[in-house]
């Protein structure tokens, strides 16, 4: 089927894995709110077999957050510190630039660019990245970007 890159950007529930769980279940309603075989994200994740080859191509084949920098099957992970700096030029990035940067990637012409952009990060198949966006200057993240890859 082929890989296919994806992102979000949401609220910021008092920690990463609030976050994600709340992004999980608002995606679910989305993609799979009325499909029978799936009657919740429990069934969904059961189905080995189409997780493990087919998977849902969204933040759905992400189950859990893992803070190493070790690439993890299904896990999201935060984007190291340099790389943040790279490809946003400071470490509190907003909203906006998350999504430039988004944008930027899936406007990717070549290798090279992609390579370079934030969707090249490596480790980005059946996984996930993540990063903490700010709104002004408090010290609290607004908003949370996840952005992966699901296929080969």
């Amino acid at each position: 089927m082929g890989a296919s890159d994806w992102d979000y950007v949401t609220d910021y529930e008092g920690s990463v894995e609030a976050s994600l769980t709340a992004l999980h279940a608002r995606v679910f309603a989305e993609e799979f709110g009325e499909h029978d075989d799936y009657p919740d994200l429990a069934a969904l994740w059961a189905d080995a077999e189409f997780m493990g080859t087919q998977g849902t191509h969204t933040v759905l084949d992400v189950v859990r957050v893992d803070a190493g920098p070790a690439e993890e099957y299904a896990a999201v992970r935060p984007l190291p510190a340099d790389r943040v700096l790279h490809h946003f030029g400071t470490d509190r990035p907003t909203v906006a630039q998350y999504e430039e940067a988004t944008a930027r990637a899936g406007r990717a012409m070549n290798h090279q660019e992609y390579t370079d952009s934030l969707f090249g990060e490596p480790g980005l198949r059946w996984s996930g990245l993540y990063v903490l966006l700010y709104a002004g200057t408090g010290d609290e993240p607004s908003h949370v970007g996840f952005h992966g890859s699901t296929g080969d």
